[in-house]
């Protein structure tokens, strides 16, 4: 696969061979929803709290006895059937019971498989350098005109990247991302995506691409 390298103009200055068996070779969407929905389960919070009736302020006494009033029997104030009352289901649940789990191996497929599909797709723009001099909203503006972009977009930059990265955080629809630990969730939260040639090539041969036997050992580096 012949990936064109743009300059800041958006013109084709050069091109990058890429290997599609690198990536995967063939698209399999089943594993790149499921390391999809991997990375965004794991990014809930898990703060959502409501009360119980134990939780809720007030007496526990029985409002009137049970028989001969005519009326219908209840309980304390508590319970979940009066006004300020307790949830009868009371949301508790923490951060680590949305938490999913998947083999390093078969993330850091999804992620290179997820970047094929967007290469196939077009999606992709690869700049010959993004270091810019200063951090000016308006020559990133430039920038994405010139490329063509005009729907949402993810900026990955790494270190030489940082005014880049400063130039794009106040553009609507624009998303920056650390070019070393680019994922599937951020390539596929957005249409397009902008890449430096030394990121790209960095990445693909970074750790993500240690997809083997050995993939577990380096299981706490970015997969």
């Amino acid at each position: 696969m012949e990936v064109p390298v743009l300059n800041t103009k958006g013109e084709q200055v050069s091109t990058l061979t890429i290997d599609e068996a690198v990536l995967g070779g063939d698209l399999n969407p089943s594993l790149i929803k499921q390391a999809y929905v991997r990375y965004h389960a794991n990014l809930r919070q898990g703060s959502a709290r409501t009360k119980g009736r134990g939780s809720v302020d007030g007496s526990t006494r029985k409002l009137f006895k049970q028989k001969g009033t005519g009326r219908a029997r209840v309980g304390a104030t508590r319970s979940p059937g009066r006004k300020g009352g307790g949830h009868t289901f009371s949301k508790t649940r923490t951060r680590e019971d949305f938490r999913k789990d998947m083999p390093v191996k078969m993330r850091r497929k999804a992620n290179r498989n997820a970047l094929l599909s967007k290469l196939l797709d077009g999606e992709v723009r690869v700049i010959d350098s993004l270091a810019f001099d200063a951090p000016k909203t308006k020559v990133m503006n430039d920038l994405l005109a010139a490329l063509g972009i005009n729907r949402t977009c993810l900026v990955a930059v790494a270190e030489d990247g940082k005014n880049a990265g400063l130039a794009s955080r106040n553009i609507e629809h624009v998303t920056v991302c650390d070019a070393r630990q680019l994922t599937c969730f951020e390539m596929l939260n957005c249409r397009f995506m902008v890449i430096s040639k030394a990121d790209f090539e960095a990445w693909i041969a970074g750790p993500s691409a240690n997809t083997g036997k050995s993939a577990k050992g380096n299981a706490k580096e970015v997969a």
